[in-house]
């Protein structure tokens, strides 16, 4: 086994190719459960607490083993942060090439046949994006690896994107007139000939299950699997061994039809009757989805919504009679009836009430719908891919146990047994940070509790001078908090920053780069977010992040665990939301340097037995309940850092 004592110290060779290098003990203990796990073909979970430096706590081991390694991300931060930064440092560290494929889904590829049907589209059926189509254009023959995010012109929020790249639907596979040059072909060629190839959790899930999605069988030769961000790993499972279709995948098929037909020669005359019967029963639908839903629900499927859904499977059928006629015509023809019988399919999935496997509800946009099924629970299936084949299994994330427990996230994800491990931050929570549980807060259902948090909140905000993040555990509430402060707080001397304004990342750069902004968030502001110095000195966090109980998975969920005769609270919702405030607090303290506030505005926290679990699963920061020792621990910090408090 490599020395890895020496590999990570400070006069090392990650040190000689890492800026601001510190050596972490922890660091070392995770390098060797890893290379263990690696050498013995264990299944490993590790939970490494922030500042582990958990990445080259797995990455060492890895490519000093020799072997063939799959490493699998929930984001694509991670993703990019692995394959520009941290893979070439390590390589460079061990003084060895390193050959790294970085696989993304075929989504994220320019496909050369569905650009040629694009750019031959007259402009009233190219729906306004022909400016768009011709940047693509131009830019295809210089595409590298034809990863669309190569191509800065076109947003990502583009349509265009829609129409040239192709789906598991829509791809014509070995078919295709393009396949010889295919840059998911390319990418997938790559990815088999790789060391180390880097995917996102549900194309590993897809490879795993052997699921087409462009990508199978980019596994077989690999000895190791690294899940990092494994937390996310059972939510994405249950999204992968679901269905969602809605009313964008009905129209796109439709208007693929149409394309299809102009690109074998034929008219639109050819399927005319029976695309107009589909598209008017989609956008029936639609209207059926706004009545019962509004903008931005999810309810269960009701009878009219079943009807009006019914009415596109009979549509689709239609369609997929008359699409059958002429599919002789062209590979792409044949394709979309393959999608038209898939439709078909997972209509009748969706419309079968009988089947108890799972829950199906109704998510309504404001110019979209989805239809969606999930299973209750994906840890039998997960299990089954896991122990399929003999691979070392190293599952890793800063937020996996439930204090010293992992039962939660093991019976999740289908893991007998394994073998585990927590490390502990190396950051100095007991001197730098405090966790403040304010008093008197009222109950969080009460009327005007927003106001409160904000309230509550603004003796800090106004002592730190900004580098506040303000923590939301729904929207609504988000919206509240900020309506309030614009209303009550219009002269404040520093910036306020409301998710939605920008794209996440704008914002975080933003906040970053102003130095004394509030940033008011939720949802993906509570995880995988980086803001390091003094930019942030104070995360405030309204709620205890219990699951919204309007969510109709997660009510089927909790009632399939109370047929079980099982307890929904203590196994589902109170593990989950203890995750989700962990990894909320971990905002704070993000290099060795830090020094901040986390403060939990609900007094469920105090006042009810079960908010131990919290407060046993963060870190080691002490407790107050004292508004001035916070002011006296801000001051404190200001004073060593020798920077002032309030207007920095």
């Amino acid at each position: 086994m490599p020395d890895f004592d020496y590999l990570f110290s400070s006069d090392g060779p990650l040190a000689g190719v890492i800026d601001n290098y510190h050596p972490r003990p922890q660091q070392v203990d995770m390098a060797d459960r890893v290379a263990t796990a690696l050498a013995d073909a264990e299944v490993l979970v590790l939970e490494a607490g922030t500042g582990t430096g958990k990445t080259l706590g797995y990455l060492l081991p890895a490519l000093t083993s020799g072997q063939r390694i799959i490493i699998s991300t929930g984001t694509r931060a991670l993703q990019d942060q692995l394959c520009s930064k941290d893979l070439p440092a390590v390589a460079d560290a061990i003084g060895r090439p390193v050959d790294i494929a970085l696989l993304k889904g075929r989504q994220n590829y320019l496909c050369r046949h569905r650009l040629r049907i694009a750019c031959e589209l007259p402009p009233t059926q190219a729906q306004g994006r022909k400016a768009d189509i011709n940047l693509v254009a131009n830019w295809a023959p210089l595409a590298g690896t034809g990863d669309i995010a190569e191509l800065e012109g076109v947003p990502e929020s583009s349509p265009v994107w829609g129409q040239v790249t192709s789906t598991i639907d829509n791809c014509l596979g070995s078919s295709c007139p393009d396949y010889s040059n295919c840059f998911v072909v390319e990418a997938r060629r790559r990815a088999q000939a790789a060391d180390v190839v880097v995917v996102n959790h549900h194309l590993l899930l897809a490879d795993l299950a052997l699921k087409e999605e462009g990508f199978g069988e980019v596994l077989p030769g690999a000895d190791a699997i690294i899940v990092d961000e494994a937390h996310l790993l059972a939510d994405i499972a249950t999204q992968f061994f679901g269905l969602n279709l809605g009313s964008r995948r009905l129209l796109n098929f439709t208007r693929d039809a149409t394309a299809e037909c102009v690109n074998a020669g034929l008219t639109r005359d050819h399927i005319e009757p029976e695309l107009s019967r589909l598209d008017q029963a989609v956008r029936q639908a639609q209207l059926v989805a706004h009545e019962i839903a509004g903008n931005g629900s999810a309810v269960a499927l009701s009878e009219p919504i079943v009807e009006a859904l019914g009415a596109v499977s009979q549509a689709t059928l239609a369609l997929n009679e008359r699409v059958a006629a002429i599919a002789e015509a062209s590979a792409g023809l044949g394709r979309c009836l393959d999608r038209g019988e898939s439709i078909v399919a997972q209509l009748g999935v969706l419309l079968d009430d009988t089947d108890e496997g799972g829950v199906r509800w109704l998510e309504q946009g404001e110019r979209y719908f989805s239809a969606r099924f999930a299973p209750y629970d994906v840890a039998d299936k997960l299990g089954r891919l896991i122990y399929s084949r003999r691979w070392a299994w190293v599952f890793t994330s800063a937020t996996l146990a439930i204090g010293n427990d992992f039962g939660h996230f093991c019976a999740r994800n289908g893991l007998a047994e394994p073998q585990t491990g927590l490390l502990e931050s190396p950051f100095d929570f007991t001197h730098k940070s405090l966790l403040y549980l304010p008093e008197n807060m009222p109950e969080p259902k009460c009327e005007g509790y927003t106001s409160a948090v904000v309230e509550a909140a603004m003796p800090l905000i106004n002592e730190t001078g900004g580098g506040v993040f303000l923590l939301f555990t729904s929207h609504r509430a988000l919206n509240l908090a900020a309506r309030y402060l614009a209303e009550r707080y219009s002269e404040l001397p520093f910036p306020v920053l409301v998710q939605g304004q920008a794209p996440r990342d704008k914002l975080l750069q933003r906040f970053r780069t102003l130095g004394d902004a509030v940033l008011l968030g939720t949802g993906t502001f509570w995880q995988g977010v980086d803001v390091r110095g003094s930019a942030l000195t104070v995360v405030v966090i309204d709620k205890l992040p219990f699951a919204s109980p309007d969510d109709p998975l997660l009510q089927a969920r909790l009632e399939h665990l109370r047929r079980e005769g099982r307890n929904p609270f203590m196994e589902h919702q109170l593990p989950q939301a203890v995750i989700a405030l962990k990894q909320g607090v971990g905002r704070l303290i993000r290099d060795f340097d830090d020094w901040g506030v986390a403060m939990v505005c609900d007094p469920r926290v105090v006042s009810r037995a079960y908010g131990r679990v919290f407060l046993d699963s963060l870190p080691a920061m002490p407790v107050t309940r004292s508004l001035g020792d916070v002011t006296a621990f801000i001051r404190a910090q200001y004073a060593e850092s020798g920077e002032e408090a309030a207007g920095r």
